[in-house]
């Protein structure tokens, strides 16, 4: 089984991913294969570049790329895989015309906030005002090569509400898992 997992910056997808390599999941994520061409190019690695990047490998090469070049991993990998993290509208529908289903995952702009502030990352150290700022750009952007993260989450088959505990978190993945395995 091939599942994608998309939402907003901060909502639990790393956590619903971790939960999944638990059960036996290979993990594939657009950011590990930006950062590796982030690296490539000389860039810092930070917000900024990872959009920079992102934009310019969908606009050289086709809009949905980073999706056909995880789906195939994923195809050679065999088994249980989890691609983490669909953007752009064209990736979105490349998963499902595939028939991966997409679970997206979604909780408060400030609780978002203030997880993505305690994990610490570089491309994550942002004031709060600056966080808005680049969510509100990755939202709903109408060039096929850039974010639309809210239209790609409409896509979902499930959506996942992260406010509560890591506990509540995984309850709704195991329910969804076992829908899937129906």
């Amino acid at each position: 089984m091939i599942v994608g997992i998309t939402g907003t910056n901060g909502a639990g997808k790393g956590t619903v991913v971790e939960y999944l390599m638990e059960k036996g999941f290979a993990h594939y994520s657009a950011s590990g294969f930006i950062t590796e061409e982030i690296e490539r190019r000389g860039l810092p690695v930070n917000r900024d570049s990872m959009r920079l990047v992102a934009n310019d490998l969908r606009r050289t090469h086709n809009p949905a790329y980073l999706f056909e070049a995880l789906y195939q991993r994923a195809l050679d990998t065999g088994g249980n895989v989890v691609l983490e993290a669909p953007r752009a509208i064209a990736e979105g529908t490349f998963l499902i015309e595939k028939g991966v289903p997409l679970i997206a995952v979604d909780a408060d702009r400030r609780t978002r906030y203030d997880r993505i502030a305690k994990r610490g990352s570089v491309k994550d150290n942002v004031t709060f005002e600056e966080f808005s700022t680049q969510e509100d750009r990755e939202m709903s952007q109408t060039e096929a090569h850039d974010m639309n993260i809210a239209g790609v989450m409409k896509m979902a088959t499930y959506t996942v509400h992260n406010n509560g505990s890591v506990e509540d978190l995984r309850s709704q993945v195991d329910t969804i898992l076992a829908e899937l395995s129906t």
